[in-house]
């Protein structure tokens, strides 16, 4: 299958560079290039692209008003083209929050070598996003909170997701209580990012959200988010969990890498972790999630009709690391229901 794809952005430097991109590869096809919003709402309707590509910031009608309008019209695959500023981070995640697949960041000096430099990444995640599933945007749900009457530290939760998993790991967290365990998380994203994301996230979660720092010491009601140019993993210290950031080279293609997490909490925490993998492209996370299995853990992974990309759970169903199979909408509750269970017995 060729992959029809539309270029929108105000830059006709960019314009052609992502031209060119497409152009080189045999599997996709460039349909148009639009420098606004008007003109790509012609193009949509004309050429109706796979895939679109979409810069945040253009005149007149900006792009995250065209996605919304898009996703409510005519739902189709974007790949967010944004800058690397905290207002450029907060924008694309709200492109993310509206429907958008994945982001590449522009970077801040030499534009041109730079998108050049992207080409395989680019390509990538135009591929992954014409496999993407995507649904017409409906209002969001207040997340119904799950009480729960957990009160050690030895417990540990840790989630791990690619792309679509901004979106899934809120769905998944805000159903989490104040007191919920310690939870960890690593989401393929860029250094610059996760902070923002880690804000955003403590902004509608009733647990404490922060992007991790190194050396904290793992606490209920706390979840800490992997910055994203650094692996994490836990470590035990005497009765404590605490976090180590590494600078160390990719795992299974990324940093942080959901394996280096989840082999981490094999050694540190054995059975008393409990791990979620969610939607993302790749196989990262699926072996971390089987060692957690063999070493006596709980295990879940996002099914296949709820994911945005069908990836790395996928491949952790088939080498047999998931416990249950379980749909987004219920993972919160699934998850925290394990937690009393475990508590519970831990108890007797």
């Amino acid at each position: 299958m060729t992959i029809k794809v539309l270029v929108v952005d105000d830059s006709a430097l960019i314009r052609q560079i992502l031209g060119e991109i497409i152009k080189s590869e045999p599997d996709m096809t460039l349909v148009g290039a639009a420098p606004d919003a008007f003109v790509a709402k012609k193009l949509v309707l004309e050429k109706a692209p796979d895939v679109i590509t979409l810069d945040i910031e253009m005149p007149k009608v900006d792009g995250l008003r065209f996605l919304e309008v898009l996703m409510n019209a005519k739902p189709t695959p974007v790949v967010m083209i944004s800058t690397l500023t905290e207002k450029g981070a907060d924008a694309t995640l709200r492109s993310l929050e509206l429907g958008a697949i994945d982001f590449v960041a522009k970077p801040k000096i030499g534009v041109a070598q730079g998108m050049a430099d992207y080409h395989e990444m680019i390509v990538e995640k135009i591929r992954t996003a014409a496999r993407s599933k995507v649904k017409k945007r409906n209002p969001t749900k207040s997340a119904a909170v799950k009480t729960v009457s957990y009160s050690g530290t030895e417990k540990v939760i840790a989630i791990g997701a690619s792309t679509g998993g901004t979106e899934a790991i809120k769905e998944v967290l805000s159903t989490f209580p104040a007191n919920a365990p310690a939870t960890v998380i690593t989401q393929h994203m860029p250094a610059g990012y996760t902070s923002t994301f880690a804000k955003r996230l403590d902004a509608v979660c009733q647990m404490q959200v922060k992007e991790a720092k190194g050396g904290e010491r793992l606490l209920p009601g706390q979840a800490y988010l992997a910055p994203g140019d650094k692996h994490m993993e836990i470590e035990r210290s005497g009765a404590d969990y605490r976090i180590r950031l590494s600078d160390g080279p990719r795992v299974s293609g990324h940093k942080p890498s959901v394996d280096v997490l989840f082999t981490s909490l094999c050694r540190s925490a054995g059975s008393n972790a409990i791990g979620v993998l969610l939607t993302g492209m790749g196989s990262d996370g699926a072996m971390g999630l089987l060692e957690l299995r063999n070493a006596g853990s709980e295990t879940f992974c996002q099914d296949e009709a709820s994911c945005i990309v069908f990836g790395m759970p996928k491949v952790a169903i088939e080498k047999g690391a998931a416990k249950s199979v379980v749909s987004l909408e219920d993972m919160g509750s699934v998850v925290m229901n394990t937690v009393e269970k475990l508590d519970a017995g831990s108890r007797l």
